[in-house]
């Protein structure tokens, strides 16, 4: 991602700041919990409380398109902080609820309301643009409640990458205003000239309304119990009319569900593993977005909730067997922004697949370059790999033939500009000082070194993404065959066997018994052992007789911590397990490198990976793994050690339950046949069985169930709908 998070090594962290632009500074702890709605371009972080901007140490607010829109949203009942009782997300993270009750509330030394009296429940949603809440307040007292409910709120539309911490020299100006009994504007001229709004509207009109506060004088008679609405709009037009609370509720759960049929559901025999199915399936459903091209999968909150190329591409590729139309709105959306001209400032080049889209003001004034960026050398690679194993899945030919044309352009720049010395490796540097200086998914700036801890310079080919470029010339060379030509599918099949053979003999350390991370600008290999090597396995690049050394060595004590495989292996010079990327543990880093076990037939390693995260996510906040968390050894009757601005949800790590899953099955998909293959499937001990519903094979589905018997299984077809077959392959 574009973002390099904190270090934790004092002697790193001012060189750090100095090399990285793009930083994510940790100043102190978080004094309550948060929780995260999002409906599209628009995310909300809140505390416990349901308050926004009260508790230090988090990222609240409300924002629309990399933008803040509400910095503070504080409820106080006579000037007092209410109690919290608990606070917990709907199963599907449509709303967020918060039960809270009031304090012991004196005036002028004598108690005039006993604590526990008010039950106060706060009910947030976003949808369309707008966060909605509901305050519902009951008495449960002997006599009438008198006191009054006050709301501050404020805004300083800050872009996203000032609320991270980055200093902006001047920015525009703002302003608020009353537009009525029950309205406040909260209006921002940004430098580049654009105005953003933030309407605050309150239902019923409030006793005493102020720019940047309402205030509600209430009697609430014994066991009575009333409701006040409050509404904050991004940029909402004057004739675009505010739907009633308890009406979007419903609209917006009934176009959730719309959304979500037709996806495989999943059920197994145990009820934590189905705990942490149902919470990765809500977050990706909630961090989908409505764009123009179809559904995409948005890389995280709060950082990342934007289109990245190479993020949702892993994530449509890791939902592929699941849920294949994801895949197809990525695919086309990543089309439809694909580099057509040089622009050194933006990093592009024809043919190159984004990197990271922003939609807010320092974009617009290029203060970052991430208006359109497409500062990764892996995005173009995996957009053919995609596309390719896209249609495989669904044997959607229109589509592919939307596509080729991107496809091709994709393959030339892997050729050409891609290449810049004509090695025969796909390399990046970064065109400007602006931009990423390591371009790869490991993207701190301190990620791709040598041996002696020494960073690497020049052209650097990192050994992953020449994986990517066989498997990508592999697929693409069989979806030539589909379109009729034969002889672009011959040359790409050549062009990927040569490759194989030029890799093996400048990537493999016989010394280090695994692949180097890199290759420096001046061919020198970074004889460090990472994961990397691990997405090698997935991309089918290895060597048969290699494949086994390298699962060993990641599953050895230096790389696998009892929770994961960490991403650089214990006792390398630049191994930390606090940091970003040298040391810490990916769940979706480990789900791809389970991929690559299951393709070389190493079922036993994937059950090791498989129940490492399974044991990981039951440690963790509502079953939910996070981007990454801490590569510390596993100790007995302790949990995972969690790293302090991951992203939670984020879309890859949401989606690693499913390809832990997939891997174990060994599922396969030939549409052209109309037949599902599990290919030497095997169930972790802590999974007796699995049900799979509503399993998707062009105009076909089926229900399975998967039994583990020992190291075996045994597979029954529940039920079929259309033509469709099931096999078990038992051989590599």
């Amino acid at each position: 991602m574009a973002i390099e998070a904190t270090a934790s090594v004092s002697n790193i962290r001012d060189e750090a700041v100095t090399e990285s632009p793009f930083y994510i500074p940790m100043t102190g702890p978080t004094a309550r919990p948060r929780q995260v709605l999002k409906h599209d371009d628009t995310f909300v972080v809140l505390d416990s409380h349901g308050d926004i901007g009260v508790s230090a140490g988090g990222p609240d607010g409300l924002f629309n398109a990399d933008t803040r829109y509400l910095a503070r949203l504080e409820l106080l009942l006579d000037d007092m902080q209410p109690l919290l009782l608990g606070s917990n997300l709907r199963d599907d993270n449509s709303a967020l609820t918060v039960d809270l009750t009031n304090p012991d509330i004196y005036s002028n030394g004598r108690l005039v309301l006993q604590k526990d009296v008010l039950h106060i429940v706060r009910t947030i949603f976003l949808w369309r643009g707008t966060a909605y809440q509901r305050i519902g307040l009951q008495n449960h007292g002997d006599r009438t409640a008198i006191f009054d409910l006050t709301l501050f709120f404020d805004n300083d539309f800050a872009d996203l990458f000032e609320v991270r911490g980055t200093q902006r020299a001047r920015r525009g100006t703002g302003s608020s205003r009353l537009l009525g009994f029950g309205d406040v504007a909260l209006l921002y001229r940004g430098l580049d000239d654009v105005v953003r709004s933030s309407t605050v509207h309150l239902e019923p009109r409030p006793t005493r309304l102020a720019v940047n506060a309402a205030t509600y004088h209430l009697e609430l008679p014994p066991q009575q119990n009333t409701s006040l609405f409050v509404t904050v709009s991004c940029n909402r037009p004057k004739s675009d009319p505010l739907m009633p609370f308890f009406k979007g509720l419903l609209a917006h759960r009934r176009e959730m569900r719309q959304l979500t049929a037709g996806t495989t559901s999943i059920e197994t025999s145990n009820n934590i593993f189905n705990e942490v199915v149902c919470q990765s399936m809500a977050d990706l459903n909630m961090l989908m977005t409505e764009t123009p091209q179809g559904r995409y999968p948005y890389a995280g909150i709060p950082w990342y909730s934007t289109t990245f190329g190479r993020d949702g591409l892993i994530t449509a590729l890791q939902m592929l067997w699941i849920d294949p139309r994801v895949a197809r709105g990525v695919l086309r959306r990543l089309a439809s922004y694909q580099a057509t001209t040089v622009d050194p400032v933006n990093d592009a080049e024809p043919g190159k697949i984004l990197h990271e889209m922003r939609g807010g003001e320092m974009a617009s004034l290029r203060e970052v370059p991430f208006a359109q960026y497409y500062g990764s050398v892996d995005s173009t690679p995996l957009f053919v790999m995609l596309a390719g194993l896209y249609v495989e899945r669904t044997g959607d030919d229109a589509t592919l033939a939307d596509l080729w044309e991107s496809i091709e352009a994709a393959l030339r720049w892997i050729d050409g500009a891609g290449d810049p010395d004509k090695d025969g490796f796909v390399e990046y540097q970064r065109a400007t000082d602006e931009g990423l200086q390591n371009q790869g998914w490991k993207d701190s700036y301190d990620a791709v070194f040598h041996a002696d801890g020494e960073l690497a310079e020049g052209d650097i080919a990192l050994a992953e993404v020449q994986g990517y470029v066989f498997a990508a010339k592999q697929l693409a060379a069989r979806c030539a065959r589909r379109l009729g030509l034969t002889h672009r599918a011959e040359t790409l099949d050549d062009e990927a066997r040569r490759l194989a053979v030029r890799f093996e003999k400048a990537f493999w350390c016989e010394e280090l018994g695994t692949y180097v991370l890199a290759l420096d600008g001046a061919k020198r290999p970074c004889r460090v052992r990472t994961s990397n090597a691990g997405q090698l396995l997935f991309t089918g690049i290895v060597r048969e007789d290699r494949a086994r050394l390298v699962a060993a060595d990641l599953l050895g004590p230096q790389f696998f911590s009892g929770w994961g495989i960490r991403t650089v292996a214990r006792g390398e010079a630049r191994y930390n397990p606090m940091s970003y990327h040298n040391g810490s543990i990916w769940p979706h880093d480990n789900a791809l490198i389970a991929l690559g076990f299951a393709r070389y037939g190493l079922k036993h390693a994937v059950e090791q990976v498989f129940k490492g995260l399974f044991e990981t996510a039951s440690y963790m906040e509502l079953r939910r793994l996070p981007e990454l968390f801490c590569g510390f050894q596993r100790e007995r009757r302790r949990g995972p050690t969690l790293y302090p601005v991951a992203c939670a949800p984020q879309a890859w790590a949401s989606a690693t339950p499913f390809t832990l899953l997939e891997a174990s099955l060994g599922l396969e998909f030939d549409a052209r046949r109309g037949e599902i293959r599990l290919r030497n499937p095997r169930l972790p001990a802590f999974l007796n069985e699995v049900i799979l519903r509503d399993l998707q094979l062009g105009d076909s589905s089926v229900d399975l169930r998967v039994r583990r018997h020992g190291d075996d299984v045994s597979l029954e077809v529940l039920r079929t709908r259309g033509r469709i077959q099931v096999s078990l392959v038992l051989a590599h």
